[in-house]
């Protein structure tokens, strides 16, 4: 309307670009990070990567566990289900979770993980990929001790209530 004052028009600051990261975690904290490089893509044969590196930390931070006790949770994407991955899943020993169809919102970690730590960090600002790194890894750092086996629990009874309506 005339008379107005002119809006304000606010710089806009290039943002650092997104950053792709993995995390494998159990009841007791976070097994592995796994930050995607940039320009990179999850592929299968990229994912069997990434568990060949969960591999090795579980055998660092979890020496006490049997490879027949380990189970993955992980949502029914590509690069989770192809012949490449599976086949790697089974000469580790390992077993999946079953994951229902059209489910996305049971993801382990975007279901329990990601909003908390996107909560967390919301508003931050960043200069570099190197300070988001950072900031993910202590905030994980920052969780209490009740963190992780609290939605661990929270995921169990999700599982549960999935599996008693698919029957």
């Amino acid at each position: 309307r005339p008379g107005s004052p002119r809006p304000q028009k606010f710089k806009t600051q290039r943002s650092c670009k997104k950053v792709l990261v993995t995390v494998f975690w159990d009841n007791q904290g976070v097994i592995l990070i796994d930050f995607l490089e940039q320009g990179c893509t999850i592929n299968s044969d990229r994912y069997v990567a990434t568990l060949r590196k969960l591999k090795e930390a579980i055998r660092r931070k979890r020496p006490e566990l049997n490879v027949l006790d380990i189970k993955l949770h992980h949502d029914n994407a590509r690069p989770h289900t192809s012949f490449v991955t599976t086949a790697a899943i089974a000469r580790m020993g390992w077993s999946v979770v079953p994951h229902p169809p059209y489910s996305p919102d049971l993801a382990p970690s975007d279901f329990h993980l990601f909003p908390s730590m996107k909560d967390s960090l919301r508003g931050e600002r960043f200069d570099d990929l190197d300070e988001v790194k950072n900031a993910i890894k202590m905030w994980v750092r920052q969780r209490d001790v009740e963190f992780f086996p609290k939605r661990i629990f929270l995921l169990d009874k999700k599982v549960a209530q999935m599996h008693r309506s698919s029957w």
